[in-house]
Order: C-alpha cells, then structure tokens, then sequence
C-alpha cells in the first residue's frame, strides 16, 4: 500500500513533472533544481554538470575508475555530468542534507547507475536544514584513505567556519594521500574574516547563510589547520562571484 508521501509525490507530479528528458540524460523537473534561475534552462543544467564534470577530471585527476565524493549534491548535477562526460564510474557518493533531493536522486539515478549511491545526512545547516539533529562533525559515511575526488560546489559559501572546518578534518580523513578536493567558496582579499550576507557584494543576500564570506587570509589559515594546502586558486570565477579552489592533504 502506497504511503502517504508517495502518495502527495504521484498528486506533484501530475501538475509539476519530477523529470524532463534531454540529450538522452534524466534530468530533474524544473522545480527541482538548484542553483539559481539560470538553471531552469534545460541545456544550462545539463551543460553546468558537464562543465563541472571536465573540471574534476582537469584539476582532480577525475577517471572511470574513481571513488568520488560530491557534498551537497542535490538532485544530481553533477552526477548527470559525469555519466554524460564519462559513463558509469567506479563509485559515486551524493550526500546532501536535503531529503527531497536525495530521493529524487536515488529513484531517477541509481537504478540506471548502481555505482552512483546517494545519501540523506541530518545535519543541521540554518539554511537548507533547520531542524538537523546533527552538528557538522558528525563521521562521514566513509571509510579512513578511501576516496579520490571530493567535490564541494557552492556549499563552503553557506556555512560558518566551525562547520567548514569540521568539514575540511573529516576530508582529510577520507581523502587518500596525494588525491585532491574541488570547492568554491566566496573569498575576497581586505574584507572580514567571516561575514554573512555582507551588504553591497555581488548581488542582494536574503536569508540565514546565503553568502558567508571569508577573507583570503581565513579561509586559508582553516585548511592549513585542518592538515590541507591549496595548490590552486582562481579567484571569482565561479557562480555569483565564488572563488575555485583545489586542496589536498599537506
């Protein structure tokens, strides 16, 4: 018997589709999509996650064969990029502490992609999960020196320092020696070390977290104590004026 939540799902999608087929890749219905408006465009979604896929493969030696982590992977972006850049790859893991995103995820992916396995984390983020029950230095699903690729797309620049650093030592734990980590985050030089939606930058921030901004300086002094280093940085680039940066362990 259908329960009451797949039953309120199935009355949804009759009005709001859950998925949209294009260029041959699943992808999730309009309303499921984060990121920005830009990505309600079909092509704009499809093409983001590739981008994003061929990043990982430049900076963090991404391959069929990987063991790859992607933190806050909503409804999949850049999963769906890795399959339409590379196919299956060995293993995948999508965490997010959206509930509603990882289900999609493991009803429209993983039964076309085994390897790719997704996972709903009840950690507390005032933004995305008020009511978490979890702090950020919960363990990570993970095992010590068993991952190749850690991916973190605009999820560093919703959160305070406490968490990204509880964040950053759990990375360092799983992360095999010599491998690296993909992140944005919004850093600027000659500001605070750590403000919340600071006025006049970028755009209008409305809400808990929807900008945390650190200072060059800051930000760098968090991974070197958590045991990492940035080997590169490319400031501004990435969406709303974040920043890409590539870590590994020091």
């Amino acid at each position: 018997m259908a329960t009451l939540r797949t039953i309120k799902r199935r009355v949804r999608a009759i009005f709001k589709p859950e998925t949209v087929l294009h260029r041959g890749q699943i992808l999730p219905g309009k309303n499921l999509r984060f990121g920005g408006a830009h990505f309600l465009d079909n092509e704009a979604f499809l093409a983001a996650g590739e981008r994003d896929a061929r990043a990982l493969m430049q900076w963090c030696g991404l391959t069929a064969d990987s063991v790859v982590l992607d933190v806050g992977c909503g409804t999949g972006r850049l999963a769906i990029g890795i399959v339409s850049t590379l196919g299956n790859i060995r293993s995948y893991c999508g965490i997010d502490v959206n509930e509603t995103a990882i289900d999609w995820c493991m009803r429209f992916i993983t039964p076309h992609h085994p390897s790719f396995v997704f996972q709903y984390i009840d950690i507390r983020n005032e933004r995305y999960n008020p009511s978490g029950l979890k702090s950020a230095e919960t363990r990570l699903p993970l095992q010590d020196s068993s991952v190749d690729v850690i991916s973190l797309y605009s999820v560093f620049s919703h959160m305070r320092s406490g968490d990204v650093c509880a964040y950053l030592e759990e990375f360092r734990r799983i992360l095999k020696p010599g491998h690296k980590i993909f992140l944005t985050a919004f850093v600027e030089e000659g500001v605070k070390d750590e403000e919340e939606n600071p006025s006049g930058y970028q755009r209008e921030w409305k809400g808990s977290l929807h900008c945390m901004r650190f200072s060059l300086s800051f930000f760098r002094s968090l991974v070197e104590a958590s045991g990492m280093e940035i080997i590169f940085y490319d400031h501004g680039t990435e969406t709303d004026g974040q920043s890409a940066f590539v870590l590994q362990r020091r």
